[in-house]
């Protein structure tokens, strides 16, 4: 565990973080799960990268073509806001996340009052739903087929338009940082079981 190999207790990383050491203890135990900010925090003050988080015990799948992801054994990261991370890599990777995003109806990266802003470029492309998009002043809808690019430290926000789930590949090159404090205190890491499909 990450913060046991730090040397770190259970009532520091919470007071480092700003949560409640009950907390970090559903945290632990996979009882809970994260705003992005509290996910971002968590990872910065165990000086991990954020594919760290995604790390998992399942062993990647050799073939002739190299190292295979298959479908129905994603690493996943549940956050509090209603959105879903699945690592498309067999392995993370330091320069670059490449992720499948899920935003369920009413789901949104961060608070309507609050922004995201972190170090790296985003890369993002819509393959079902529509996505609403802030960054700085403009915002923007995607559709199905639109695909959009950013420099990640501008304040940007994310969230799900109408009543279908907003179902993207991201690409996220050198994320580092996070300046926003977490206003939501929830984290869990989930392997999915089995492969589930968002309807379309």
């Amino acid at each position: 565990m990450a913060r046991e190999a730090a040397g770190i207790t259970v009532r520091e990383l919470a007071r480092r973080v700003g949560v409640t050491p009950s907390l970090i203890s559903q945290v632990e135990r996979g009882l809970a799960m994260p705003s992005v900010g509290t996910l971002l925090e968590i990872a910065s003050t165990l000086h991990l990268d954020i594919g760290d988080l995604f790390k998992s015990e399942v062993r990647p799948v050799r073939s002739a073509a190299g190292l295979v992801q298959r479908s129905g054994s994603r690493t996943t990261i549940r956050l509090a806001s209603g959105v879903r991370w699945e690592r498309l890599t067999a392995a993370p990777d330091s320069e670059v996340e490449f992720l499948y995003a899920v935003y369920k109806p009413g789901s949104a990266s961060c608070g309507e009052d609050s922004m995201l802003r972190h170090g790296g470029r985003e890369y993002a492309y819509l393959v079902s739903g529509r996505l609403g998009v802030k960054i700085g002043f403009e915002e923007y809808q995607l559709g199905p087929g639109d695909s959009i690019s950013f420099d990640a430290q501008m304040p940007h926000r994310l969230w799900c338009v109408g009543r279908r789930p907003a179902v993207g590949i991201w690409i996220i090159i050198r994320r580092h940082g996070d300046d926003r404090q977490p206003q939501e205190h929830a984290l869990g890491f989930h392997r999915r079981r089995s492969p589930a499909r968002p309807g379309t």
